[in-house]
C-alpha cells in the first residue's frame, strides 16, 4: 500500500487531512509535527508522497523534502504555504516539489493534488521496476482485457507510446477506459518520468477552462491576486490529457492549435509566449467528423489531434472480458472486508455476458461495488441482480416430454371437482419434473441443475429428501 508521510504542526487542520485521505485514497497516511519527528516515522517505511509545511520546528520542509529524497528517490513532494507567496512558491517548485498547496489546507484541493501526486508516483515507480515483463492477458497497466480486441490495442498502444511525441486522439463510449489508455501511453513512453497532467473538459466551467489550462499572470482579472501556472505547463516535458475535448468551445480550440502548431502559448492576461514541449492525448465520446461537418469542432485542430487515431471497443463488443473483469473487481472491492463476494452462479453470469452495457466497464465496476456491499458472504444468483439485468436471463430450454411409466398428466378438472391436496399435487409435479430433467440428461444432476434453473446441491439435496434415485431407472448410470 502506498505511504504518505504528512507534516505540519497545525494538530487540527493535519489531523482532519489526514482523516480525508484515508478515507478517500486507498493509502497509510503516517502523521508528525516537525521534521525530526517526519524522519523518524519514515524508517523503514517506503514513502510514495511527502506532504510538508514550508515552515517546519528546526529545519524548513524544503530541507526535509531533500533528505526525504535521499532515503526514497522515488517520492513525490508537495509543499504547503502561506497565500501569496511567490518566491516561495518557486522556491519550492525549483527545489523538486511536483505540486504546491496553500496552508491551512483546504482539505478538496488537498486530496485532489494527493491524488495526483500518487498517480505520477506510480507511473514512475512502474516504469523504474525491473522484473518479468506482465502478460498483457493478466492486465496491461490496469487495462484487463483476454479477447483480440483488446489484445490488438494493447499493440497499437505500445506502438504509439514509443514514438513519444505524435498527437493521439483516443475515441470510444464513456466507460470504456480512455483515460486508463492515455496513462498507459504516457508510461511507457520517452516522457514517462515527466508529468501526466489530466484535464476533463466537460467538467470545468467554460469560464475557467482558460485559466485552468493556460494559467494566468497576476492582475489578469479581479481575484487574480498572484500568477498561476495552467495545467499546459504543468505538462511541460511530459503528457497533457484533455477528455471530452468534443465540449471544448471554439475559442479555446484556437488556443490549443496553437499550442500544437507552434509549442507556445500566452497565460490569460500574459503578452509573452511561453514556449512548451508537452505531447497532447486526446479524447471523446463525441463524433468528431460530424462535430466538423457541423461547425462546432474546428476542422484544422481534428486533423492535428487525429494524428493517430485509436478506437476502444465497446464491453458488449468483447463480452469474453466479463468474467475477467468481474474477477479482478471482486478482489478489489472484497479486499478488506469480513465478508468478502463469494462469486456468480452460472444463471447471474449468463445474464450479465448478455446484457449490452450502455455503462461499458464503468458500469460493470459499480455493479460488483454495490453488490460486494450488499450480498458480502454470500454467492450472486440472478435473482439477486438489479432487475434490468435479470431481463437478459437466457430462458431455460423446456423439458422434451419424454415417455415414461412415471410420467402422468399433472391433473384434471375432474380431479379438482373431487377435491385436490395442493401441496401433494406441487409435490408430486416437483418429482416429475425432476425425473423429466435427468432422463433428459443421462442422469447428469449438474446438467438436470441448469436445466431446472436450480443450484446442483438444491437438486441433490431434493433427490435424496424425495429418494428420487430408485425411482430414476434408466440404462444410463446416474452422474454427479
Amino acid at each position: 500500500m502506498r505511504s504518505i508521510l504528512l507534516v505540519s504542526p497545525d494538530i487540527p487542520n493535519r489531523e482532519a487531512l489526514a482523516i480525508k485521505l484515508r478515507k478517500e485514497i486507498e493509502c497509510m497516511v503516517v502523521e508528525a509535527d516537525s521534521a525530526e519527528s517526519a524522519l523518524d516515522a519514515a524508517e523503514g517505511l517506503d514513502i510514495s508522497l511527502l506532504i510538508t509545511d514550508i515552515f517546519l520546528p528546526e529545519k524548513s520542509g524544503l530541507k526535509l523534502m531533500l533528505d526525504i529524497r535521499n532515503h526514497h528517490p522515488s517520492a513525490t513532494a508537495i509543499v504547503s504555504l502561506p497565500t501569496d507567496n511567490r518566491e516561495n512558491i518557486l522556491e519550492s517548485l525549483n527545489s523538486g516539489a511536483l505540486f504546491y498547496i496553500n496552508s491551512p489546507f483546504d482539505l478538496e484541493e488537498a486530496v485532489i493534488v494527493a491524488a495526483r501526486s500518487l498517480t505520477h508516483h506510480d507511473l514512475k515507480t512502474h516504469k523504474e521496476t525491473k522484473g518479468p515483463k506482465i502478460r498483457k492477458t493478466d492486465g496491461f497497466h490496469g487495462i484487463i482485457g483476454k479477447s483480440a480486441k483488446m489484445q490488438k490495442l494493447f499493440t497499437l498502444v505500445e506502438k504509439i507510446a514509443d514514438d513519444g511525441s505524435s498527437t493521439v486522439l483516443i475515441q470510444g463510449e464513456s466507460g470504456t477506459g480512455k483515460e486508463l489508455i492515455s496513462k498507459a501511453i504516457h508510461a511507457l513512453s520517452p516522457r514517462g518520468e515527466k508529468n501526466f497532467v489530466p484535464v476533463n473538459c466537460a467538467a470545468i466551467p467554460d469560464e475557467l477552462l482558460e485559466s485552468e489550462l493556460f494559467g494566468y499572470e497576476k492582475g489578469a482579472f479581479t481575484g487574480a491576486t498572484q500568477a498561476k501556472k495552467g495545467r499546459v505547463q504543468y505538462a511541460d516535458g511530459g503528457t497533457l490529457f484533455l477528455d471530452e475535448i468534443g465540449d471544448m468551445k471554439p475559442n479555446l480550440q484556437a488556443k490549443l492549435l496553437r499550442v500544437l502548431q507552434e509549442k507556445e502559448f500566452e497565460p490569460v492576461g500574459g503578452i509573452k509566449p511561453i514556449k512548451v514541449d508537452v505531447r497532447i492525448v486526446a479524447a471523446t465520446h463525441r463524433d468528431l467528423e460530424k462535430a466538423v461537418k457541423d461547425g462546432t469542432f474546428r476542422e484544422d485542430l481534428y486533423y492535428r489531434l487525429s494524428v493517430v487515431p485509436i478506437g476502444i471497443p465497446p464491453l458488449r463488443d468483447r463480452k469474453d472480458d466479463i468474467p475477467t473483469l468481474i474477477k479482478k473487481f471482486m478482489q478489489v472491492y472484497n479486499r478488506g472486508k469480513k465478508h468478502p463476494l463469494l462469486g456468480f452462479s452460472p444463471e447471474a453470469m449468463s445474464a450479465l455476458i448478455s446484457y449490452p452495457w450502455p455503462g461499458n466497464v464503468r458500469e460493470l465496476e459499480n455493479l460488483v461495488q454495490r453488490l460486494v456491499i450488499l450480498h458480502g458472504g454470500e454467492t450472486i444468483e440472478a435473482s439477486n441482480l438489479p432487475d434490468k439485468y435479470i431481463e437478459y436471463l437466457p430462458a431455460a430450454p423446456a423439458a422434451e416430454k419424454i415417455e415414461s411409466p412415471h410420467q402422468e398428466a399433472v391433473f384434471s378438472a375432474d380431479e379438482l371437482d373431487d377435491g385436490a391436496d395442493f401441496n401433494t399435487r406441487v409435490s408430486e409435479f416437483e418429482d416429475r419434473l425432476i425425473l423429466q430433467a435427468l432422463m433428459k440428461t443421462g442422469g447428469n444432476k449438474k446438467e438436470a441443475a441448469q436445466l431446472l434453473n436450480l443450484k446442483r446441491t438444491t437438486l441433490l439435496e431434493k433427490i435424496k429428501k424425495k429418494q428420487l434415485d430408485k425411482m430414476f431407472t434408466d440404462s444410463t448410470p446416474t452422474k454427479n
